[in-house]
């Protein structure tokens, strides 16, 4: 058991740690995506005000909840870990070595990129999470369903011109974030081979592209023709 806690706590640990909960991240916001998806019903928001409803009364649901938020937390705790160690590891910049001579841009800001992303999440559980979950101060009517009508907070919310802006900026953090650490992940793990990495670098491309344009594409939808 003393090699296992040894292991976690050890630089490559933290970094094995940090893939996993990458890659758990990943997944979620596959799925997340794909529901939300629903908001492109021309339905007046019932498909996805039942896909809102299932997801705060499923328990299995609720358990993975869970898991998420002790994922972010975890992902997020050991970056600071790690970045700290780093820069006290290395207190004094090689002043012969060029900014991104020997790596990209996205690799070398993933804390800038990793904070704008959380205050991004902070800000996305204020406006949706908080209000639906804790009753924030908006005021729910039911849909013909008998459903919370949170399609008609989504719309209200989309509507203004500043949370239209900071979703934009916090998807386009995402898309950098995504695109080093999709790769980096699966490097961590070991799975790096001159025949796959190409293709995972490429997978990595797509899906950093792919998925923060869906997001994307929900606030602009909402602000523009709802």
């Amino acid at each position: 058991m003393s090699w296992i806690i040894k292991m976690l706590t050890s630089t490559l640990g933290k970094k094995l740690l940090m893939s996993l909960t990458g890659l758990f991240l990943i997944s979620f916001l596959t799925i997340h995506l794909i529901g939300n998806l629903a908001i492109f019903y021309n339905d007046g928001g019932e498909a996805f005000n039942a896909y809102a409803a299932f997801m705060s009364t499923n328990p299995l649901i609720g358990t993975v909840s869970y898991l998420l938020y002790a994922g972010i937390i975890l992902h997020v705790v050991i970056a600071l870990i790690l970045y700290f160690a780093n820069r006290n590891a290395r207190p004094v910049k090689y002043r012969s070595q060029k900014a991104g001579a020997s790596s990209s841009w996205e690799s070398r800001s993933m804390t800038l990129l990793g904070i704008l992303i959380l205050a991004f999440i902070f800000m996305h559980l204020k406006d949706f999470w908080w209000q639906y979950k804790h009753d924030g101060g908006y005021q729910f009517v039911e849909d013909a369903n008998g459903n919370r009508d949170i399609y008609a907070l989504v719309v209200q919310q989309f509507g203004s011109t500043f949370t239209l802006v900071t979703y934009l900026v916090g998807l386009l953090a995402l898309y950098f974030h995504l695109k080093h650490g999709f790769q980096s992940a699966f490097q961590t793990l070991g799975l790096e081979h001159h025949k796959y990495t190409p293709i995972i670098k490429a997978l990595g491309l797509i899906y950093s592209i792919l998925v923060p344009i869906g997001f994307a594409l929900m606030p602009v939808y909402v602000y523009f023709f709802r």
